[in-house]
């Protein structure tokens, strides 16, 4: 597509103008170009945590829609707003909401949620539950579970336990899978440790409920500092609430026992961080992000008890839903932390970057911007999706393919996905040939695969010879001959959609690469994803393999095994946090050197660079009638 540059001298040429800039704007891959407000990106965004680019979705397609949906965008910016610790941007928000809605409506009642969380994030307890108490809990189960959540988060930020253990068993009873009720039980004992050390009082004994006071009994156990002592207390507690909700909790997650760990060892010695030490560590562990703190925290706890208890260093969580990062820095520093690590969101690294007062390491659980300075003692760790898309160019070429088409989904994640992949891809000699952005969700790829392998100009080519000879053509399209290999990374759901319609616009004997979104552990449903290669963790990979990194793994889940029985975690953040444990050990004794030598850990090999970003070196697989077939990590299947 070319832009028109000369000046329009007449009104056909300025229409003809107009169009093409209209044109251009709908162009996928066209630098510089926003792309108009859209619902399904800025449901993604959140979904994936990235919470402010989902705010600024949210405030856009507020401005295009005025009257009741425009309020409904308002209010789901500003939570976005709130998710991402940016308590001003909420507030201008809610200040713009005129009028206000209608009293007694559904948008009436969720602004005063939000303002309730507004609040919280503000620490003013008191002030949230004045608002939260004053609402009437709606009938419509959704509704509810959004009125409970929040009332729960408000008992606990004003000082009342046992009104927010009250609001988290209803909540429960509303919700569909064993998995969020487990989050939800994880999120509450978190609340519960968080309200001891903050010097709330758990009084059990004043509690009449037995769950209710179950709940208590263990939050004070979940508090306490020396865990080397908790089997026996644990024991009892099990022995009287053999049927609690929290029986789970008792032998994993917030308050494991030490000899309920087997020893865990991975490819460096975890012993590295001195007995005693303090290491603070900084998650959202009561927020919207609770389920993945909560997995990222329990594989954190896993490493630390396989080490020694007499050699045991101290770990102290701090909740950056309920504190800002630089207070959470400074309760740590204050307390005596010699390492940190955390936080997470990508807001929160950036205001963890920016606190200018004393303090120890950082291992920062998500990337810098690239064009944000890098402060002293700051590390990078973060399942990166760039990285992944760099690998991908990187195997590419290593394989001897050099011509790329990228099919890549339309929105921020996409962009930088592809970003990423071009650069590395032209950095190593390579060529993009071609980028065209696809809309997910949708069941039919034709339009965007047709332009991206040239087929839309080789049936317009037959059309018009049709055309010139007034008869209609028995002809097969032909796709660009050039290509030598496809980009298309994609959610496993959209890569089942996209494969074998690939094939069906014969494509199907392209080498194609995604990244490891695209791959989930079930043979029937990855089917249609034959020949599809993709990097991932040993943590995923491991069945399919051998060697140092599935030797790790499988360790690793043995213990898990034995510890939390069928519970056993498997999700990737698991992995993360483990292996953030590693890494800031390496970080601790002085090896977090660039050009040292890689260790094996779950989430890939391990090393430095010269930014303090921890590098993942994953491993390689291809999907063959369903099942994982591991490549060599160099290339060259």
């Amino acid at each position: 597509m070319h832009i028109i540059r000369h000046r329009a001298r007449d009104v056909a040429s300025r229409l003809l103008l107009g169009v093409c800039v209209l044109l251009l704007a709908g162009c996928p891959g066209t630098g510089g170009v926003r792309l108009p407000p859209s619902l399904d990106r800025a449901e993604s965004l959140a979904q994936r945590g990235e919470h402010a680019g989902a705010a600024r979705e949210f405030e856009a397609l507020a401005g295009e829609n005025p009257g009741a949906a425009g309020i409904a965008y308002q209010l789901r910016a500003a939570r976005e707003y709130l998710a991402s610790q940016r308590p001003d941007d909420a507030q201008r928000i809610l200040n713009a909401i005129l009028p206000p809605p209608a009293a007694g409506s559904a948008d009436a009642f969720e602004l005063m949620l939000v303002r309730a969380e507004l609040s919280i994030a503000r620490s003013q307890g008191a002030a949230a539950w004045t608002a939260v108490a004053a609402l009437s809990e709606p009938a419509e189960s959704q509704s509810r579970l959004r009125y409970l959540e929040v009332r729960q988060r408000a008992a606990f930020a004003s000082a009342r336990p046992i009104e927010g253990i009250r609001a988290q068993l209803t909540r429960e009873k509303l919700l569909d899978s064993d998995a969020a009720r487990a989050g939800s039980r994880r999120e509450l004992l978190a609340q519960l440790r968080v309200a001891v050390e903050r010097g709330v009082k758990l009084e059990p004994q004043s509690a009449r409920d037995n769950l209710i006071r179950g709940w208590l009994e263990l939050g004070l156990l979940a508090a306490q500092s020396d865990r080397a002592t908790l089997g026996t207390p644990l024991a009892n507690w099990r022995a009287r609430y053999p049927t609690h909700p929290g029986v789970e909790l008792a032998r994993g997650g917030l308050v494991i026992a030490a000899e309920d760990a087997p020893p865990v060892r991975g490819g460096i010695d975890p012993g590295a961080m001195p007995a005693g030490a303090h290491v603070a560590v900084l998650l959202p562990i009561t927020g919207r992000t609770a389920v993945a703190a909560g997995q990222i925290r329990d594989g954190l706890l896993t490493a630390l008890y396989a080490v020694p208890a007499a050699s045991r260093p101290d770990l102290r969580f701090y909740d950056t839903s309920t504190m800002s990062v630089a207070d959470a820095i400074s309760n740590a520093v204050a307390a005596g932390a010699e390492s940190i690590i955390g936080p997470l969101t990508r807001e929160e690294v950036q205001a963890a970057a920016d606190y200018s007062g004393r303090r120890p390491a950082i291992l920062a659980l998500n990337f810098l911007a690239p064009d944000k300075p890098l402060p002293a003692d700051f590390y990078q760790y973060a399942l990166s999706p760039e990285d992944e898309a760099r690998q991908v160019a990187r195997r590419a070429l290593a394989d001897g393919r050099r011509r790329a088409v990228a099919l890549v989904p339309a929105g921020d994640w996409g962009t930088r996905v592809l970003n990423a992949f071009r650069q590395e891809l032209e950095a190593g000699g390579g060529q993009l040939l071609a980028d065209v952005a696809y809309t997910p969700g949708r069941t039919d790829y034709s339009a965007p695969i047709q332009q991206a392998l040239r087929l839309s100009d080789s049936i317009a080519r037959a059309r018009r010879l049709e055309s010139v000879l007034g008869t209609s053509l028995q002809f097969t399209p032909r796709r660009r001959g050039d290509v030598d290999f496809l980009f298309a990374p994609a959610s496993a759901s959209t890569a089942r959609q996209l494969r074998p319609q690939l094939r069906f616009h014969f494509a199907g004997d392209i080498p194609a690469y995604a990244t490891s979104d695209s791959y989930e552990s079930n043979s029937q449903a990855n089917a249609d994803l034959d020949g599809l290669m993709f990097p991932d963790m040993p943590w995923v990979l491991s069945a399919a393999g051998s060697g140092s990194a599935a030797n790790v793994v499988t360790r690793v889940r043995a213990a898990a095994q034995q510890a939390w029985g069928d519970a056993a975690p498997r999700a990737k953040l698991f992995a993360f946090g483990y292996d953030a444990w590693q890494i800031a050990t390496t970080i601790h004794a002085g090896n977090a050197n660039a050009g040292a030598a890689a260790f094996e850990g779950l989430t890939g090999g391990l090393s430095f660079d010269e930014q303090h970003r921890v590098r993942r070196d994953l491993d390689w697989a291809q999907l063959r009638g369903g099942n994982v077939r591991l490549l060599p990590r160099g290339g060259s299947q």
